[in-house]
């Protein structure tokens, strides 16, 4: 296919992912109330007597119910998407990718869910517990409805990619970008990390931080499990080995070699040393003999008046 063809695949499949998400859009403003009413429950239950929640605009409650439905719309219609993304990339992948690819978005798609359940039953729970503990007599809560919302789908959309950690360790050791090592090495600073995250958005009790924290540490310690089954294998580098081995050995015969030629030198220094030693005694020793043996010319003048 040309590089047009590709565009016009392209511009097919956002087309057809937009059609499905206002399909979706809909579908979910007919449910928005019920839904609207699950949101603000958490809300509603730890407010005290005589707060409540309020809009400040007069379209703020219509937008609001507009943004739920576009949210959840892009939730339900995420199928459609992901399938359209899908059949744009599958021609590209070899058979191997495919097989692991639909599984690994089906269990990304669990752990998204799981996350956002957690975070509704577990986080705002205790969170909003420990907001509302701040509210004084003087000094009532009215929360803006729109801002909550904002902060509760932004918070639950959080967590739901905390809880794909394991997923992101797939792909990242797949890559061979982080290893099981690498992470069991960096364990203290995820549970220091983890810990802190804990005690800003809980109450400051015990059992209230290691009711988010715990999951959390699962999770991470499940990212380092599937780093170690399903990560890149480093492969052994004996080329690398033998060029150091052969590398040390070459300096270890350069330094044998500038051993043995000063061996060698001192050694031929000690022999030049010892031979003109042996040539001055040699010569000394000639010179005394010819000394012993050549008469003395008194001698020599005494013989001869003698003859006389």
């Amino acid at each position: 296919m040309s590089l047009m063809d590709h565009l016009r695949e392209l511009r097919q499949r956002i087309l057809y992912s937009l059609v499905a998400a206002f399909v979706a859009f809909l579908v979910c403003w007919y449910f928005v109330e019920p839904v609207f009413n699950f949101l603000t429950r958490p809300l509603l239950d730890v407010l005290p007597e005589g707060s409540t929640a309020m809009y400040t605009t007069l379209p703020e409650a219509f937008f609001t119910r507009m943004y739920i439905a576009f949210i959840l719309g892009l939730f339900v219609a995420s199928p459609a998407i992901f399938y359209q993304i899908w059949a744009f990339i599958s021609p590209g992948l070899y058979e191997e990718e495919k097989h692991f690819i639909m599984p690994v978005a089906f269990i990304s798609a669990i752990f998204f869910i799981l996350g956002g359940v957690f975070c509704y039953y577990i986080v705002f729970h205790y969170a909003f517990q420990f907001f509302m503990s701040f509210v004084t007599a003087e000094i009532q809560a009215m929360p803006k409805i729109s801002d909550y919302l904002d902060f509760v789908l932004k918070l639950i959309l959080a967590f739901g990619f905390i809880f794909e950690m394991p997923i992101f360790a797939f792909f990242l050791s797949r890559m061979g970008i982080v290893t099981a090592a690498k992470m069991r090495r960096a364990r203290r600073y995820a549970v220091l990390i983890i810990f802190i995250v804990a005690a800003i958005l809980t109450p400051p009790d015990v059992v209230s931080q290691l009711l988010m924290a715990v999951p959390m540490l699962i999770l991470y310690e499940i990212s380092i499990l599937v780093a170690a089954l399903f990560g890149k294998k480093e492969a052994p580098k004996p080329e690398e080995e033998d060029e150091d081995d052969y590398e040390e050995d070459e300096y270890e015969d350069e330094d044998a070699d500038d051993y043995d030629e000063d061996d060698v030198n001192e050694t031929a220094r000690d022999k030049g040393k010892a031979q003109a030693a042996a040539t001055i005694a040699a010569n000394t020793a000639q010179e005394k003999d010819k000394s012993d043996t050549k008469p003395s010319d008194k001698s020599l003048a005494k013989a001869s008046e003698g003859d006389a």
